[in-house]
């Protein structure tokens, strides 16, 4: 097991270590969708490892569109009927779809699918164990009650890397606090830079764009 943190972002990485395993050629996969934006032609370093994408918004979004940049086969799982919320933030929006979603969605095919029910929890666990990597970034203790957690899909597939990023780590009094851009932005000081002077009635403001 091992464990990357910083101010406000904790990585966990559980697994083997990725630097010793070769990517494989991944099975194929049924037939599906459009990917969400056009793949490069150009076969890059990470192709043959496939990706299980289960992150919403942006770091985890953020992260596996960098592994989808460089070649890797890229599963977003998504809400059935909603998608990732970030489909819904705009304007702007680029043909129907939402300028920040895609911003970070690039390079990935897309699935709906419910895992709070027996088949898309199946669904889930086959994508699992026929994947090198999972990523994901709900709140710690989540996707175990769903019967998703690392001990589960590692005996599914013992070779899985499995990233857990979160806002304050995996344990200790602020674990299942969210890690949402606006709480980052209070607490590290930037609110406090932002609007209008002090001195002109301003209050503390977060940035236009999210930043985190």
């Amino acid at each position: 097991m091992k464990r990357k943190q910083g101010y406000g972002l904790a990585v966990l990485l559980r697994g083997t270590a990725a630097c010793r395993t070769a990517p494989r050629q991944p099975p194929p996969l049924p037939q599906r969708s459009q990917p969400l934006s056009t793949t490069s032609p150009t076969p890059g370093p990470l192709q043959g490892l496939r990706v299980l994408d289960l992150t919403r918004v942006l770091a985890g979004p953020f992260a596996t569109m960098a592994l989808g940049d460089l070649g890797a086969d890229v599963i977003k799982i998504e809400h059935p009927q909603r998608g990732d919320d970030t489909r819904a933030w705009g304007p702007p929006f680029v043909g129907g779809e939402s300028a920040y979603f895609l911003s970070v969605n690039r390079n990935k095919r897309s699935v709906g699918v419910d895992f709070k029910q027996s088949e898309g929890l199946e669904i889930v666990r086959r994508l699992a164990s026929e994947s090198d990597v999972l990523i994901e970034n709900f709140l710690p203790g989540k996707l175990e009650k769903a019967g998703l957690g690392y001990d589960v899909l590692s005996e599914l597939n013992p070779r899985l890397i499995y990233c857990s990023i979160t806002g304050f780590g995996s344990d200790g009094i602020a674990a299942q606090r969210p890690g949402y851009d606006v709480i980052m932005q209070g607490m590290y000081g930037l609110m406090s830079i932002t609007g209008s002077p002090s001195d002109e009635g301003g209050e503390p403001a977060k940035t236009g764009v999210y930043v985190g």
